[in-house]
């Protein structure tokens, strides 16, 4: 049962951002996405949120095992699965056993694939994938392994909490679904298509659409068809550069509804929207930053602003992924047995600081988390993104989203 609460350039040479580090450290983790070309902003935004938890949760606080140090290392993807790949071999043969990645289910998928096939091959250099935001459904459904574990919630169920709030909403009775062209955005359209079907027969999908992901320079012809269409709402999973060019074109085009949002937040898309977005960019997330989910996460997040005044942690996810590893890797005792790392992860229970209890479901390695529909704002928050005033307000919050929901992922266990 639901519970809705009502809120008020490199190719075979990785690239290493930040060059050579201070120290040796004893526990490395291989971030694998975007640090150029049109995504770059999102995946540097990624690196520092995930180099700076490592250093305030891990080494700050004495390490993991009696001292042992962490670090993470950027390799830049470009977006690609085949340079993926190219990235995925060169952290393994440094001897990095835990991979990071979340930019692109494109991508995940490859790599994936590659891991498992990999850790079959090479027992003795296993590695573990830990997906913080890559949300194709078949991740932990039919493609499911036992070295993939994800961190963020699915598109099904960021889409059956999203349907839950939007079919509250009796002014909605026509919605257009605009995404990108590959298996996350067509993942976003079936998900959509089905739970407004079911949840609400009488909502007429008038737009479902597809645009090359990355190359569209000029969004006008999209945005005309959405506001010609009549629609009442639009959804998108867009991110990233598409993300902010398709809905400033729909605002500017005239659409005066809501746009309902996976990604629209961060990474200077919230100084962007500015003004013109407020309250009508709506955002699926989790962890709680307006309210604040904890005072433990306003000391993180004012330390983290000292350090990248520029920045924002707009994935709490990321620091989410840092801090039930090390609990894992403390659990398991060592973090070179990446088996016993695993399953220390599976079935974990854990608190966040930014609110809620976590639950990594064994029998897929998806976490169950609470899931919020927020509002792009200036009014009421705790922090702001790209210093711009603006933010994202939890509005509607659903408990522990999906965790009974079906999976077909057949596990198989070394």
């Amino acid at each position: 049962m639901k519970n809705i609460t009502k809120f008020g350039a490199v190719s075979a040479l990785s690239l290493i951002i930040g060059a050579s580090s201070a120290f040796a450290a004893d526990i490395k983790i291989a971030f694998i996405d975007p640090l150029s070309g049109p995504f770059a902003s999102t995946g540097t935004n990624g690196l520092h949120q995930f180099e700076f938890a490592a250093e305030y949760m891990v080494n700050d606080k004495g390490g993991l095992l009696d001292g042992k140090t962490m670090e993470v290392v950027g390799f830049d993807n470009k977006i690609s699965p085949k340079e993926s790949l190219i990235q995925l071999q060169v952290a393994i043969d440094q001897g990095i056993r835990f991979i990071v990645q979340g930019n692109s289910s494109g991508v995940a998928n490859a790599l994936t694939e590659a891991i498992e096939k990999h850790n079959k091959r090479n027992p003795d250099s296993r590695v573990l994938f830990l997906n913080y935001a890559a949300v194709d459904p078949a991740l932990t459904n039919e493609k499911c392994n036992f070295w993939h574990f994800r961190f963020d919630a699915n598109a099904d169920i960021k889409m059956d909490a999203l349907t839950d709030v939007m079919v509250e909403n009796k002014d909605i009775k026509k919605v257009y679904i605009i995404g990108q062209d590959y298996s996350f955005g067509k993942a976003v359209s079936d998900a959509a298509n089905r739970m407004l079907k079911d949840k609400a027969p009488e909502i007429e999908v008038v737009g479902d659409e597809l645009h090359p992901i990355g190359k569209v320079k000029d969004f006008t012809p999209y945005a005309r068809k959405v506001v010609s269409s009549g629609a009442d709402a639009v959804i998108t999973g867009n991110w990233g550069a598409d993300m902010l060019g398709l809905g400033k074109s729909i605002i500017e085009n005239g659409f005066e509804g809501p746009i309902y949002t996976y990604y629209a937040a961060g990474s200077g898309i919230t100084a962007a929207f500015g003004e013109s977005g407020k309250d009508r960019i709506r955002l699926i997330s989790q962890g709680s930053i307006n309210p604040i989910g904890s005072e433990e996460a306003r000391e993180l997040y004012n330390a983290f602003l000292k350090k990248y005044p520029d920045g924002n942690i707009d994935q709490s996810r990321i620091f989410n992924t840092i801090g039930m590893l090390s609990q894992a890797i403390e659990e398991a005792g060592t973090a070179d047995d990446v088996v016993a790392v695993a399953t220390a992860l599976e079935s974990m229970e854990y608190e966040s600081m930014w609110g809620g209890k976590l639950f990594m479901r064994p029998q897929d390695h998806q976490l169950i988390q609470d899931m919020h529909v927020g509002v792009h704002t200036n009014d009421g928050l705790d922090f702001d993104y790209d210093q711009s005033g603006y933010g994202i307000k939890n509005e509607s919050t659903v408990e522990m989203a999906s965790m009974d929901s079906p999976t077909t992922c057949e596990m198989k266990r070394p």
